[in-house]
């Protein structure tokens, strides 16, 4: 297996360099490929050889399938129900799973939160709050849930939707005698560039 033909390779890894605000320069010293190289690669004068592309694909978090296959996928990609991942959560009586796939460069996530009775999310296992610029906006699909968002508390009913600054510091509640199960989806922050 030679060089890669694949013509999108090299404006997708400027798109993923630029997502992580990373300079040709902090890719380079990441991936151990340099920067001379890696400018031919994104502007497509070249194409990278396979060790060339792991190296790359390294330096960007992802493994080289990733970032090969986002070409060769095309514009659909389906997560079917039994391929949704776990989010990680430390609390009681609240699960979620992420619906959303795992692809770079993504700047939305939907996930799917189940409460039980008198459970909360944001305790201390579940993950931090998100970066400054985050918005997130909750569907809940059935039951009762209370949002609490910078110290003001919302009751929002079944088929009501909110939307707020995620980088608040803000959790739901399930006040009910009844399972409560949300959709959130989390926009990513501002761009640091």
């Amino acid at each position: 297996m030679g060089a890669m033909t694949q013509n999108g390779v090299g404006s997708r890894i400027r798109a993923l360099r630029e997502a992580m605000d990373l300079s040709l320069r902090d890719l380079a010293e990441r991936s151990g490929v340099s920067a001379p190289m890696l400018s031919q690669v994104e502007r497509g004068e070249t194409s990278p050889t396979l060790q060339v592309a792991t190296r790359i694909a390294a330096g960007l978090e992802l493994r080289l399938s990733q970032l090969l296959r986002l070409d060769e996928d095309g514009a659909v990609t389906i997560v079917r129900r039994g391929e949704r991942r776990n989010g990680p959560t430390g609390v009681p009586g609240h699960s979620y799973e992420i619906l959303t796939p795992p692809l770079p460069g993504q700047r939305a996530e939907l996930s799917r939160h189940t409460l039980a009775p008198g459970s909360v999310t944001g305790g201390p296992g579940d993950p931090p709050m998100h970066e400054p610029g985050a918005r997130e906006t909750a569907l809940v699909q059935s039951g009762t849930v209370i949002l609490y968002c910078d110290g003001q508390r919302y009751e929002l009913l079944d088929g009501d939707c909110v939307t707020f600054d995620a980088d608040l510091k803000h959790q739901f509640e399930n006040p009910g005698p009844e399972e409560a199960v949300l959709l959130a989806v989390l926009s990513a922050g501002l761009r640091r560039s």
